[in-house]
C-alpha cells in the first residue's frame, strides 16, 4: 500500500488549444469577449465546498466584467451529470465548469460510462484551491482520531458507516479500510449539505469531506474531527493530525484540488482571458481571507499546470481504483 499514492504519469494531455493571436472576440460575433452572461456550472447542489467557491467568485467576476456569471448547481452521479453536460456545451468561453477530483480523476474509473473523455473534451483554465479532506464523526461515535476508530470499526464490524459526497472522499474512505484493515460500510449522497445534515443527526457516523462541509460544525462541537485525510496539516484545524502522522501513510500524497475547465475547443484567446479573470478574482485578499476560512489554500495556476494535475491525478486515482475493486453504487 506504500506505493499506492506515487505520482504517476500518463501518455496523454486534455485538449488545451495552443497559443495564438490575444484577440478575445467571440467566435463568429466580432464582439469583445464577454458580451452576455457566462454560465458556470457547478457538479454538486448547494451546500458543499464547490458551491462556496463558486459563490465566493462568481459576484466579483461579474463586477469586473460587467457580465452576469450565472452559477448553475447541478448534482447527481457524483459530478458526471454536470461534468459531461459541460463536455457538450458550445466552446465559446459561455459555459465554464467547476472542475474537482472527482468528477475529472476518478468517476472516469468508477462508472461504466461517464458521459465525457476527460482527455478529450475539456481544456483546463486554472486551479483554484489545493487540499486534503478530513474525517468527522458524530459526538456519539466512541473514537476521537483515526487510530481509536480503527480500534473501534476492528472490534465492530460493519457497525460504522462513512458518508461521501464524491468520488474522491468515497474513495479516501477505502484507502482507509484498506489501510486500517476494517470493515466500514459507505453510504453515498448526491451532495455535501444532505450528507452533512445525516452525520449531524446521527445517522451516519462518519464522513470523508473537504473542509468547507463541517470546519463550522467542528468549531460548534456538533461533529469531531477524527484526522486530516492527507499528508498536510491545514489552518483551519491546526490541531487536527494527520493520517500520516497517527500511522497511515498511504494518506501522505491524498489531496483534493478545485479549479476551472472550459469544454475543449475553447479558443485559447477566451481560455487565456478566463485564466487572466479568474487568478485576479482569487487574488483578491477578501476572497483569500474567506476561502482559507473554508480550509482551503488558493493555489492558481497556468492551464498548462493544472492540465499536467488532472493528467497526474486521473493516472493516479485509475491505481488505487484498481487495487480497492471499488465499483459505482
Amino acid at each position: 500500500m506504500k506505493n499506492i499514492l506515487k505520482t504517476i504519469t500518463c501518455g496523454f494531455m486534455l485538449n488545451v488549444v495552443p497559443a495564438g493571436a490575444q484577440d478575445t472576440a467571440s467566435p463568429g460575433t466580432g464582439q469583445a469577449y464577454p458580451h452576455r452572461p457566462i454560465r458556470w456550472i457547478v457538479p454538486a447542489p448547494p451546500g458543499g465546498g464547490t458551491d462556496a467557491v463558486s459563490r465566493i467568485m462568481a459576484p466579483r467576476l461579474t463586477e469586473m466584467w460587467k457580465q452576469q456569471i450565472v452559477v448553475d448547481n447541478r448534482g447527481g452521479a457524483q459530478g458526471s451529470i454536470a461534468t459531461a453536460l459541460a463536455a457538450k456545451s458550445a466552446p465559446d468561453g459561455y459555459t465554464i465548469l467547476f472542475g474537482f477530483s472527482g468528477p475529472l480523476a476518478v468517476n472516469p474509473h468508477i462508472f461504466r460510462e461517464v458521459g465525457y473523455d476527460v482527455a478529450r473534451d475539456f481544456a483546463a483554465l486554472t486551479r483554484f484551491t489545493q487540499q486534503p479532506m478530513v474525517m468527522t464523526a458524530h459526538p456519539a461515535v466512541p473514537a476521537n482520531n483515526l487510530k481509536e476508530l480503527a480500534a473501534y470499526a476492528k472490534a465492530n464490524p460493519g457497525k460504522i458507516t462513512f458518508a461521501s459526497s464524491a468520488s474522491l472522499q468515497h474513495l479516501g474512505g477505502e484507502l482507509f479500510k484498506i489501510a486500517a484493515g476494517v470493515n466500514m460500510t459507505h453510504v453515498p449522497y448526491k451532495g455535501a449539505g444532505p450528507a452533512v445534515i445525516d452525520v449531524l443527526g446521527g445517522n451516519v457516523s462518519t464522513m470523508i469531506s473537504n473542509p468547507t462541509s463541517v470546519v463550522p460544525h467542528i468549531r460548534t462541537g456538533k461533529l469531531k474531527a477524527l484526522g486530516i485525510i492527507g499528508g498536510t496539516r491545514i489552518d483551519a484545524l491546526k490541531d487536527v493530525p494527520t493520517a500520516a502522522e497517527v500511522g497511515f501513510p498511504e494518506f501522505a500524497n491524498v489531496i483534493e484540488w478545485y479549479g476551472m475547465v472550459a469544454p475543449a475547443a475553447t479558443p485559447r484567446p477566451i481560455i487565456n482571458q478566463l485564466n487572466a479573470g479568474l487568478i485576479k478574482v482569487l487574488m483578491m485578499p477578501e476572497v483569500q481571507e474567506r476561502i482559507r476560512a473554508l480550509g482551503m489554500t488558493p493555489s492558481p495556476s497556468s492551464p498548462e499546470e493544472f492540465d499536467k494535475q488532472i493528467r497526474a491525478n486521473l493516472a493516479l486515482w485509475g491505481k488505487v481504483v484498481r487495487q480497492a475493486g471499488v465499483r459505482a453504487e
